[in-house]
């Protein structure tokens, strides 16, 4: 037994110690360390182009809003805007139309027609000024005949002016006063002046997102006129003049058919309280078709009712027109 742990042990000392392995290559540690730099740097870049396309979005986002909804400006940042000390820019409130209309015939008969027509209006908070004036005028050849020679007739002859303020109390009733001047030789009215006092109430005054427009004043007033009478054809004879006064109940109305165009209706009846009985009525129905943004073609029928007119005429007429209109 003695002699195998000999063996052993004698054995065992031959056995040569497990050797360390060797340290790395001072090559191989370097190039460690770079991979390892290398890889940390990437990281930070790939945190930092993130972080750029973050802020970029929100850069993005914030410009979509600002163009959806951009910032009010104040008056006074407005490039042209007047400044504190500069008179106020108003603009020129005023607005109207003339129109001109010619009929002209020509042959075994000729005919020689016009009539005109302006109108201004200007509007304010508190103020509405409106003037209105119109003419007329034919003339008519008749041929010869065996007893008469070939003569010519007046066969239009009259005007008509019209000026009226209305003081607004609300957005809806106003009150009114109304001055004019009439002339129709051909009825035989040498001049008849008028005057008005009253209210007005405007029912709606509306335009509509593609430009139509639609407008319902009605007016009741009290009107006084006197008409001073004489007879210019067939022959010159002074008559009697006459006066009237009583109610005047009135409708205004503007309808857009289209954008383009525009109905409009004015009626109004007058019946005496002050004397005889009459009674007058007017009512002209126009239809307006924008040719441009300035320029209109109108058709009107005019009716004019008297119930007691000058001798020798009759108590209805009528006209129909075609004109050309130049708004402003």
């Amino acid at each position: 037994m003695l002699t195998a742990f000999l063996v052993a042990t004698s054995l065992q000392s031959q056995v040569p110690p497990a050797s360390a392995p060797p340290p790395p290559a001072p090559a191989q540690t370097a190039a460690a360390e770079r991979a390892a730099a290398a890889a940390e740097s990437a990281a930070t870049a790939a945190q930092e182009a993130a972080k750029a396309s973050e802020r970029m979005a929100t850069a993005v986002e914030k410009l979509t809003e600002a163009l959806a909804h951009p910032p009010a400006v104040p008056p006074a940042a407005m490039p042209g805007a007047p400044q504190k000390g500069d008179a106020p820019v108003v603009p020129d409130p005023w607005t109207g139309a003339v129109g001109l209309g010619l009929i002209s015939l020509s042959g075994n008969a000729s005919t020689l027609t016009f009539n005109g027509l302006a109108t201004a209006q200007r509007k304010t908070r508190d103020w509405i000024y409106a003037v209105r004036a119109q003419a007329v005028y034919g003339r008519s050849r008749l041929p010869a005949t065996e007893t008469e020679p070939e003569r010519a007739q007046v066969v239009a002859l009259g005007a008509a002016l019209q000026v009226r303020g209305d003081r607004r109390f609300t957005e809806v009733v106003s009150g009114y006063l109304l001055a004019g001047a009439e002339t129709d030789h051909i009825k035989s009215v040498e001049l008849r002046g008028l005057g008005e006092a009253g209210t007005g109430i405007l029912w709606w005054d509306e335009k509509s997102a593609d430009g139509r427009e639609s407008f319902l004043r009605t007016d009741l007033a009290f009107r006084f006129l006197r008409e001073t009478r004489f007879q210019y054809y067939p022959t010159r004879e002074d008559l009697p003049d006459v006066d009237l006064g009583g109610p005047r109940l009135g409708v205004a109305l503007r309808y857009g058919i289209s954008k383009d165009v525009i109905f409009t209706e004015e009626a109004e009846a007058v019946p005496n309280v002050l004397g005889d009985a009459r009674l007058l009525v007017n009512s002209q129905s126009k239809l307006t078709a924008r040719l441009t943004q300035t320029l209109a073609l109108a058709t009107s029928f005019l009716v004019q009712y008297d119930s007691s007119p000058a001798e020798g005429k009759v108590s209805t007429d009528t006209a129909l027109s075609v004109s050309i209109e130049v708004g402003f």
